[in-house]
């Protein structure tokens, strides 16, 4: 008696609604003819034309936005931002269960990480693309977006929150995913660690209970803060390697310069991201330019390049001067100190 009385309570209730916000990439691509995989023109198709013949988790409905329909690789802070206002205006929504987002897979990684680092959604927000286009004899892409849709809709993601990647069947958290192959379906791995869950059939095995998300206490002030920045500070990303003499590092300070003397229309350098050899480890001569570069208020992070693992602390060729290390792998580093600074301007922790 119980449980009929609660699927009736259910079901008199509207229907949540499932929002899908599309960005493009190859998922929403086209090519000539359907053999082809490569030479195809990315962010073509729209995102409504995506979902067409897919079915919305029970209880929900779809809704479809078009917030771009670019390839990824020419993300910018300015689509960024477009893609955060629309899925903070969303995720304010009472009926809005989960997000879910088409994007290319090339800077995948970076817009996961970002909408994790910045909005830390108590609901799921999961992103989708595809490593072969809309056109393809065999696409990917549908079978992807409908994992996508049945991610939104498990209870265990309902209940942690958070941002999440799918792609062929494989589930990965933010912070983890990365890209690892350019062409193979599975396209994307995690470090060290594999994915957190499959969609196998319509349904999500998780290999873990995922942990809730806990937003910042100044959650919505760090979000405006990055949705009304004009510009957001300066990091690069370099290497160390054979022969890295440092020569990149006293061109970027010269270019800050020039910014800050208003000889140079472009943002000044304020943070530099450095992926160093094996354990965080820095050339020597790369050393001492980034110790000028600190000196003259720049930055510096010290990430590795190694696919796999993190810094370990300790000397790693720093002795000079100990730079701050983090875990993250470079292409969010580099996100993660540009938000850094940015919320430091802003007077937010």
């Amino acid at each position: 008696m119980t449980m009929v009385a609660m699927t009736e309570g259910r079901a008199a209730q509207p229907p949540r609604v499932l929002v899908v916000l599309g960005m493009g990439g190859t998922i929403a691509g086209r090519a000539a003819n359907a053999q082809d995989v490569v030479g195809y023109q990315a962010g073509v198709v729209p995102v409504a034309d995506l979902l067409a013949g897919l079915v919305p988790p029970e209880g929900m409905r779809l809704e479809a936005e078009q917030v771009a329909n670019v390839d990824s690789k020419d993300m910018t802070p300015a689509l960024w931002q477009a893609l955060l206002a629309a899925a903070w205006r969303h995720l304010q929504r009472p009926e809005v269960a989960a997000l879910v987002i088409t994007h290319g897979t090339d800077t995948l990684e970076e817009t996961a990480w970002l909408l994790h680092a910045v909005l830390q959604p108590r609901r799921p927000v999961v992103l989708v693309g595809a490593m072969r286009p809309a056109s393809a004899a065999a696409p990917d892409g549908p079978q992807n977006l409908a994992d996508a849709l049945t991610l939104a809709g498990d209870a265990v993601a309902q209940t942690a929150g958070g941002v999440w990647v799918t792609l062929a069947g494989r589930v990965f958290d933010a912070r983890a995913v990365r890209k690892v192959h350019p062409a193979r379906a599975d396209a994307f791995g995690a470090g060290d660690g594999g994915p957190a869950a499959w969609v196998e059939a319509g349904r999500v095995r998780w290999l873990a209970q995922p942990a809730a998300v806990s937003p910042h206490p100044d959650q919505a002030a760090r979000v405006q803060a990055v949705l009304t920045a004009q510009r957001w500070p300066r990091v690069e990303w370099i290497s160390s390697h054979g022969g890295a003499d440092g020569a990149l590092v006293r061109a970027l300070l010269r270019q800050r310069h020039a910014a800050v003397a208003g000889e140079d229309a472009d943002a000044p350098l304020a943070g530099l991201v450095v992926a160093g050899t094996g354990n965080g480890s820095l050339h020597t001569e790369l050393v001492a330019a980034l110790a000028d570069a600190e000196d003259q208020g720049v930055t510096v992070w010290v990430t590795t390049r190694c696919p796999e693992g993190e810094v370990i602390p300790g000397d790693g060729g720093r002795a000079r001067r100990p730079f701050a290390v983090t875990d993250l792998p470079p292409a969010k580093a580099r996100l993660a100190l540009s938000l850094h600074l940015l919320w430091q301007q802003a007077a937010l922790s």
